[in-house]
């Protein structure tokens, strides 16, 4: 089992969030996809907290593709978002 955790900082989180409703929804649908959500931190405005879990790394990186389009690029200022491979022992 594979987690993706972290957060992203962006220039304008509520449109960035808009943005990323449909990514939401094929995320869940996808193979392998045990969990997938975008979150608007608590705290920080321009934050936005990542949680995703995958059955396996095949499956994240066939659903992943290029990873974000131009657009999103553009909007994130920060990033710390990391991969932890559970199954490993």
């Amino acid at each position: 089992m594979i987690i993706v955790a972290g957060y992203l900082t962006v220039s304008d989180r509520d449109a960035y969030l808009d943005g990323c409703v449909e990514v939401v929804r094929l995320a869940r649908s996808a193979d392998g996809c045990l969990d997938f959500a975008l979150g608007a931190d608590l705290i920080d405005p321009s934050r936005i907290n990542v949680y995703e879990c995958w059955s396996t790394r095949e499956e994240l990186t066939a659903f992943r593709g290029s990873g974000p389009d131009s657009g999103q690029q553009a909007a994130i200022l920060d990033a710390d978002v990391r991969e932890f491979d559970v199954t490993a022992g």
